[in-house]
């Protein structure tokens, strides 16, 4: 019981340090001013699309909306009789004139991630040398390609990758998922960047110049991956290229799925970070201060002041990226939900480390050891 006593007090050291490090990574994100709005640089927008998400006319709107001079929309889906269709064409006929937009059918994916596919054919599609890529369920401002545009101002910047604020549906996993997202995510992308600055992109929404991409692979090498996104960043820093943080924050919608639903794919993620960053991984288990906290008083007397300290530092650490990063109205609203999304994000944490399998886009797969996809028979 001691050995045990020490190791947890230990690993709960290590999670006040970390809720420490992102109350300053945050101060530095948002002490870094906002990029001029810069020359109007012709934009290519490329959307895969699957289904009708919860809002996903809203979600498409917005990118209508834009007011920016210069840019194009992309669609691609898999099927004529997608869904989505309907929905773009709808769009089309309101915006038409206003908008300049396509719609591709790309038949149905060759490869695991489907996501890809489409994206290198919208890539070659695409007439315009800055390409932004955007999930279907996000949500943006009538600003944001001008955000976007300006922070590539600087040449060396080869990328730029936006922080999401997840907006949740009317599910209790929903509304948890949301929350972990906002807080315990996002601390550890603001702590990442400020140790060893952005080596990876997220994926609801990037942006990146064409030639980078081009240096990259493009997505003959991208599209074998799960996180193609994350594994994009990677490679452009690799290759000497900046990778912002944007500080333009989009709305990332992200539905109302049931329990299992919502657990397998917060499953099939933590497995694909497991691959793409092991030892990260690993280093996660100080992002759980909660957890930790509650085991480490379960097995140590009057160990009540240590847990009253890990209360206001997890506290403060969520509210430096709900409240300041992201002003995001459920967490300051449902707040009460957050120790229970702890003790479930740890426990998918741990669920992390095992299985390789996984179900993406009603496609059976293997998750290969560098983080590649194999279509099971």
């Amino acid at each position: 019981m001691t050995i045990l006593s020490v190791l947890l007090g230990i690993l709960l050291a290590g999670s006040l340090v970390y809720c420490l490090l992102i109350l300053l990574a945050t101060q530095r994100y948002l002490s870094v001013p906002r990029p001029p709005v810069g020359k109007t640089r012709p934009m290519s927008v490329l959307k895969p699309l699957y289904g009708q998400d919860e809002g996903l006319e809203e979600n498409i709107r917005s990118f209508f909306e834009q007011n920016y001079s210069s840019f194009e929309i992309l669609f691609a889906v898999h099927r004529a009789d997608d869904p989505a269709v309907a929905v773009v064409e709808k769009l089309q006929r309101e915006y038409a004139g206003r908008s300049e937009s396509r719609l591709i059918v790309t038949g149905e994916s060759p490869i695991p991630n489907a996501k890809a596919h489409s994206l290198q054919l919208l890539v070659a599609e695409a007439r315009h040398g800055l390409l932004a890529m955007s999930d279907s369920d996000v949500r943006v401002t009538p600003d944001f390609l001008k955000h976007l545009a300006g922070e590539f101002e600087e040449p060396n910047v080869g990328l730029v990758t936006c922080p999401y604020r997840a907006a949740a549906g009317h599910s209790l996993w929903s509304r948890l998922e949301a929350i972990g997202m906002n807080t315990e995510f996002l601390g550890g992308v603001l702590v990442s960047r400020l140790l060893e600055k952005m080596k990876f992109a997220l994926g609801p929404t990037l942006a990146v110049r064409r030639d980078v991409l081009e240096e990259m692979g493009g997505f003959e090498y991208l599209r074998d991956f799960l996180a193609e996104d994350f594994v994009m960043g990677q490679r452009a820093a690799q290759l000497g290229y900046e990778v912002v943080l944007s500080s333009y924050v989009v709305e990332h919608r992200i539905g109302s799925q049931p329990m299992r639903k919502n657990i397998g794919h917060r499953l099939r993620w933590a497995r694909s970070t497991r691959r793409s960053r092991p030892a990260g991984y690993w280093g996660q288990i100080f992002t759980y201060p909660l957890p930790i906290a509650l085991l480490f008083c379960a097995v140590q007397a009057n160990a009540w002041p240590a847990g009253a300290v890990t209360i206001i530092l997890r506290s403060l650490a969520a509210w430096a990226t709900s409240a300041r990063v992201l002003h995001d109205p459920l967490t300051r609203e449902q707040w009460w939900l957050l120790p229970l999304q702890d003790v479930l994000g740890f426990l998918i944490w741990i669920g992390g480390f095992w299985g390789n399998r996984i179900v993406w886009r009603d496609r059976k797969c293997t998750l290969l050891q560098d983080g590649r996809l194999q279509i099971n028979p």
